[in-house]
């Protein structure tokens, strides 16, 4: 926006009040039309047809599922801690609506005589603003796996919270080469400077690492592991029902709407208008924007239904493995690319985005190496896997533990005998 932040903190108080509403039942509305959407396309991948009866196309669905929790009976555990068991998925649900206060909608309009921003405030920090909300809305996972009382969802919070840790921080990074770009950590002042080219053109390793870290965050598939119903029943909401569940649900679904706004922000321009629908003058004036804000955003939550419905779930130590050591290595380096870049950019005769080219060939490269390398292990473990398999003659082709006494040989050595016992082939 052309006043900068100036325009914030002058709205009268209804009209706060009216933009706090209109965003609160713009997300209502946007997860039940995201939750509609998501089982029309899996059903369509998986050639079936999907909710269909309840409303037109099956669009009231959704609201007969939300209708149906809150009237089902609720079974709480003996041995819940009952303060914790009622406020966790109360912290997930608020974290999820309160973090889209500063996500811009569009330009300066005029509602009843008033001209405000379509966006309910912002500050020089929102951008952090929203990571630090995020965090908090993890505790409401976290804290609603201990306080059921039971093993399988304080396995699912314990997840959690490593998995908020690993994917966190490499959210946090891929920020980083945003702001120095744009030279704010205000969301409407980002949006501002990305009117000639969007930052997912010239940052795209950036974009391309929020876009992973976005969906580890929201711990949806192939991410999904502190609810993951193959070995954890439902991980951290097992032991919830009624309407107690219903809000861990709809903390879910907001916040990826929350994720991909955030995307759009900072990577997609915004509100503002796509090439060549920008050509047009009025594109980026008036309510227009709006449209433009939720056909991007709709395009994100496309991807997580598409990942969902592609993409098996990963094993846990192959997800906190990518976390740490590809997408951190791999955006620590980018950001000193950028960084070079930005200090280079007066004093050397190659343009910005030339240096930034050559640093997302050398991103790129880096993603080679790491890749090759995890598959030359991969290898490895599979040879030694192998040797293990072969040595165990009590039950051929299947590993179990070894005998007292015996030695199980190592890839590449002879096994040894211990304490007298032979490991020769054929002895247990």
């Amino acid at each position: 926006m052309s006043d900068g932040l100036s325009l914030f903190g002058t709205d009268p108080w209804w009209m706060v009040l009216l933009k706090s509403v209109a965003i609160f039942v713009m997300l209502v509305l946007l997860t039940l039309f995201t939750i509609w959407w998501e089982r029309r396309v899996v059903s369509r991948m998986q050639n079936r047809i999907g909710p269909n009866r309840v409303g037109p196309f099956g669009l009231l669905q959704s609201l007969m599922d939300g209708i149906k929790l809150g009237l089902k009976e609720e079974i709480i555990p003996k041995a819940a801690h009952l303060a914790v068991y009622w406020i966790a998925p109360v912290i997930s649900a608020t974290m999820a609506f309160v973090a889209f206060a500063v996500i811009p909608f569009g330009p300066t309009v005029s509602i009843f005589g008033v001209e405000t921003p379509l966006q309910l405030t912002d500050f020089p920090v929102s951008v952090l603003y929203v990571l630090a909300i995020a965090s908090i809305g993890i505790y409401g996972i976290v804290l609603a796996g201990w306080a059921s009382g039971s093993t399988y969802p304080l396995l699912g919070g314990l997840r959690s919270s490593a998995q908020m840790i690993s994917y966190e921080i490499a959210m946090g990074l891929s920020f980083v080469a945003v702001f120095l770009y744009a030279g704010s950590m205000s969301t409407s002042q980002i949006v501002a400077a990305q009117e000639p080219i969007w930052y997912a053109v010239i940052l795209l390793p950036s974009f391309l690492i929020y876009v992973t870290a976005m969906v580890g965050e929201t711990n949806r598939a192939p991410f999904d592991l502190p609810e993951a119903e193959g070995e954890l029943v439902g991980g951290f909401h097992t032991e919830y029902s009624s309407l107690k569940f219903a809000l861990f649900f709809l903390a879910e679904y907001i916040n990826m709407v929350t994720v991909s706004a955030l995307a759009t922000t900072l990577f997609l321009g915004g509100w503002r208008a796509p090439w060549p629908l920008s050509l047009w003058e009025q594109a980026n004036t008036g309510w227009w924007p709006l449209l433009w804000w939720l056909i991007k955003v709709q395009l994100f939550i496309f991807i997580f239904i598409w990942l969902r419905g592609t993409l098996p779930r990963l094993r846990y130590d192959q997800f906190m493995k990518f976390g740490w050591k590809v997408l951190i290595p791999v955006s620590l380096a980018w950001i000193l690319i950028v960084s070079t870049a930005r200090i280079v950019q007066d004093e050397v005769t190659f343009t910005t985005q030339q240096v930034l080219i050559v640093g997302a060939i050398a991103v790129a490269i880096l993603l080679v190496g790491s890749w090759i390398g995890q598959v030359i292990g991969d290898r490895r473990a599979a040879r030694r896997m192998a040797a293990l398999q072969d040595d165990d003659a009590g039950a051929p082709g299947f590993p179990v533990p070894p005998m007292p006494g015996q030695v199980l040989p190592v890839a590449g050595r002879r096994p040894t005998a211990v304490a007298g016992v032979s490991t020769s082939e054929g002895d247990a």
